[in-house]
């Protein structure tokens, strides 16, 4: 019998009770850390149901329930290690360091695109996956540095230790950066 779902959703009171609903809704970066550390959740071979508890989703990864509760718990701080903000960004794109991924779709990157990124098509992200070194140093990039989030966690997931998301997307950059990048 699956234990009854929590009434408190005070982050402190995490545990394996909770359903994956109410874990991804207290902690945003919950799905992302799950991924990047145990590959749970990111693809349909690995994923959940909103209303499967922690505890199921965990014993069915042969997974420690304490331990997925504290690396949850700790979700934000890595989530902030995913990051990087758009100057930073410029600098290492200036000195040849990155390859700068954007994940937006071909629509998007028609409008607005920062010169020397590569728009992560289907048939670049098999070939990234599956020819590209590991240590291939990786930022991601999108509209407002969500879904470069993902793909970010995505890579770490696939081996990709030296992969960051540029904080605030496109339109950070073209705040920051260069005001010539149209803002949509």
């Amino acid at each position: 019998m699956e234990p009854k779902a929590p009434v408190s959703t005070d982050p402190k009171d995490l545990s394996g009770a909770w359903t994956m609903q109410q874990v991804t809704t207290v902690f945003p970066s919950a799905q992302r850390a799950l991924f990047q550390k145990y590959h749970v959740g990111g693809c349909s071979s690995c994923g959940f149901q909103p209303a499967d508890t922690l505890a199921t989703v965990a014993i069915n990864h042969g997974l420690d329930v304490n331990e997925v509760v504290e690396h949850i718990q700790r979700s934000q701080e890595i989530e902030k290690d995913l990051e990087i903000t758009p100057r930073e960004t410029a600098e290492l794109l200036k000195e040849g360091t990155i390859k700068l991924l954007d994940v937006r779709t071909p629509e998007e990157y028609a409008i607005a695109s920062v010169r020397g990124s590569m728009l992560a098509d289907q048939s670049l992200a098999q070939e990234i996956l599956q020819t590209w070194p590991k240590d291939t140093a990786i930022v991601t990039i999108c509209h407002h540095g969500i879904r470069s989030l993902d793909a970010a966690a995505y890579l770490r997931g696939h081996g990709f230790a030296n992969v960051k998301s540029m904080s605030g997307g496109i339109d950070g950059w073209s705040l920051q950066i260069d005001a010539s990048v149209p803002r949509y």
